[in-house]
């Protein structure tokens, strides 16, 4: 009947009149029907393909590597200074990322940097930023459980058997710590961790130990996964830990609304070479 052609056209026009400059979707890349509607019909052009990791939580602790790494909380001072540092140029970079960080949803931002860096107090990011390690990894984690919480439906019996069963014989032998599967049938909450990003050759290394104590975060806070969305160029994709059975790939397209460019240097998005890191903000989940 064509709804969702006149939906997307109906909502351009209020984007336009908001002074809105991009319009963009996001999609499961395999969603032919969506896709097909907005590059086939609304002139979007396909942006970028990032991959949404996923994570299942155990109900033991990850072990936290502490032997080459120390793990900082920033202010939120501090981490806004080093995102705007590290991403001002990254596309769809919230200029209010100030209102994000102080967000309650916002539990907070980790740096990870070798242990011989710090070997003494944490002198603050302006003395980082100057003389920057080697490697370094950040990231910051949002509590969706406290927005909205999600569920599971048409698994067969035999996955939610086996699923239980691994559940039970963990109850049974905790002392094993086996990585049991959680009971995602039921409703459960995520937290989405945003603002990934590091360098250096140890920056894997750095981003599994921020991943294990974001694991450890939202198995205190009662949550069935953690999750993340990353380019598919992200150097560091690979040092975030993640089932790809839960996992998936999205894809990005943009059209633009004006002829003007607000974003001076950074110019036409839709023109624009892939950056080897995205910023999600954590508000759009």
């Amino acid at each position: 009947m064509g709804i969702a052609l006149k939906l997307v056209q109906q909502m351009e026009k209020w984007f336009k009149r908001m002074g809105a400059e991009y319009s963009y979707m996001a999609a499961d890349k395999d969603n032919e029907a969506s896709v097909k509607l907005f590059t086939e019909r609304c002139g979007y052009n396909m942006f970028r393909a990032p991959l949404v990791l996923v994570n299942p939580v155990h109900r033991h602790r990850v072990p936290v590597p502490h032997r080459g790494v120390r793990l900082v909380r920033l202010s939120q001072h501090e981490a806004e200074v080093l995102y705007r540092h590290h991403f001002a140029c990254t596309e769809f970079f919230p200029h209010d990322i100030d209102s994000v960080l102080s967000n309650p949803l916002s539990l907070g931002t980790f740096l990870a940097v070798p242990a011989q860096r710090l070997r003494s107090a944490w002198d603050g990011i302006e003395k980082f930023l100057a003389s920057p390690p080697s490697s370094w990894a950040v990231l910051s984690v949002w509590n969706c459980k406290n927005s909205f919480q999600l569920e599971v439906r048409g698994a067969s019996k035999l996955v939610r058997t086996l699923a239980g069963t691994s559940r039970f014989i963990d109850r049974m032998l905790p002392w094993f710590k086996i990585p049991s599967f959680p009971n995602l049938f039921r409703p459960f909450g995520v937290y989405f961790l945003y603002g990934v990003g590091g360098a250096g050759p140890e920056a894997q290394h750095l981003m599994r130990a921020l991943c294990a104590h974001a694991h450890n975060m939202a198995r205190d806070g009662g949550c069935g996964l953690v999750a993340t969305e990353v380019a598919e160029c992200e150097p560091i994709r690979s040092g975030v830990p993640h089932w790809g059975r839960l996992s998936f790939a999205d894809l990005w397209c943009v059209k633009r609304l004006s002829e003007e460019y607000s974003d001076g240097e950074i110019g036409d998005w839709t023109k624009a070479r892939p950056p080897p890191s995205i910023f999600v903000d954590p508000r759009e989940v």
